[in-house]
């Protein structure tokens, strides 16, 4: 009896040790090492999964575009704009169990990075990043928002929501003609842009088969140019009037995944704002919300890597802490880390 319980209490210790070593390396992790691999996964994956045959479905929460023919998914925003499109008594009979089975769908994906999908999985950010990268390669430094501007910008993704909600309900009980159809990928840049990872300029056109279809690829054509320019001089530029962080930000509390701060310990040194790619204020500022994520957050995780404090900032999967700050991990990723028995004489 006594032999067992030894063994079972050497094989707890066993396990405790593991467990501890496994969370060490996690939290000591070269982040920006591990993002650039699953953005460049995820960016083939998207973009070229045609060529291999990948079809992951039309319900995707990223803007991974269909203009762009040998993508591998489909932005949910698209086939959320034709099923809302159609006439008011069908929408409101049958058919609008599909709507419901899109958004069950939409919301299967979503709920397993939250707004995650925007900071590791989507090719239109990786791509906003990839012009980061270009910029600070060639030394020019990038431009930030106003707090007062931050604010006011903050709310356009909405606007653009309600574009993508509202034109195609007006459509369906005849209040606009049928070159609304799907008006937000008429003026969104990722129709124009993302055929172009496959060699197709074939958007950079402007429809004149009608006024109203010539007036939204016009503005789509503008969007796109401003897109280009905007991401190279400020970091994640289109992230803060994209619909599709705003419709996560909707529904973030019901993701398995979360971002959260122990204000207690938190010092409000500043370093993850510093590091903030979203110019998010709250997550320094803030030390009273456990639930730190914001709706202009894209849960990149450079707060928590660039947190000084233990524990104080944490990236939670079903409420366990799965990446957290701490002090050694902060050390080793900023080269400030020495290795035991090295007094640095």
């Amino acid at each position: 009896m006594f032999i067992d319980l030894e063994k079972t209490e050497r094989n707890l210790l066993v396990s405790y040790a593991m467990k501890s070593k496994i969370k060490k390396i996690i939290n000591n992790m070269n982040l920006s090492r591990v993002r650039f691999w699953i953005q460049l996964f995820s960016f083939v994956l998207f973009v070229y999964g045609g060529y291999f045959a990948i079809d992951l479905g039309s319900k995707l929460p990223i803007f991974t575009c269909p203009y762009n023919e040998q993508s591998g998914a489909t932005c949910y925003l698209i086939p959320l704009q034709h099923q809302l499109s159609m006439p008011a008594q069908i929408l409101l009979g049958g058919a609008g169990i599909s709507v419901i089975v899109g958004l069950v769908t939409f919301l299967f994906w979503f709920i397993f990075l939250n707004k995650a999908w925007c900071g590791y999985v989507c090719p239109f950010g990786t791509f906003q990043d990839w012009l980061t990268s270009l910029r600070k390669s060639m030394g020019i430094r990038y431009s930030t928002y106003t707090q007062n501007q931050f604010e006011r910008l903050s709310k356009i993704k909405y606007v653009l929501l309600a574009i993508v909600l509202l034109a195609p309900l007006l459509m369906g009980v005849g209040a606009l003609g049928s070159e609304w159809s799907a008006a937000f990928c008429q003026i969104c840049p990722a129709r124009i842009i993302s055929p172009m990872f496959s060699g197709d300029l074939s958007q950079w056109k402007i429809d004149f088969s009608t006024k109203t279809s010539m007036i939204l690829t016009a503005i789509g054509m503008i969007f796109a140019g401003l897109f280009l320019v905007g991401s190279f001089i400020k970091k994640r530029f289109f992230c803060f009037f994209c619909p599709m962080s705003a419709l996560h930000f909707i529904f973030s509390k019901f993701s398995i995944v979360q971002l959260t701060k122990d204000g207690s310990k938190c010092s409000t040194c500043g370093d993850c704002y510093a590091v903030c790619d979203m110019q998010i204020k709250d997550i320094a500022d803030d030390v009273k919300s456990t639930n730190i994520l914001r709706d202009d957050c894209i849960l990149c995780l450079k707060c928590v890597a660039a947190c000084p404090e233990n524990d104080a900032l944490h990236f939670d999967i079903f409420k366990i802490r799965a990446f957290s700050s701490t002090r050694e991990g902060f050390e080793k990723r900023m080269g400030l880390h020495k290795p035991k028995g090295d007094s640095g004489e």
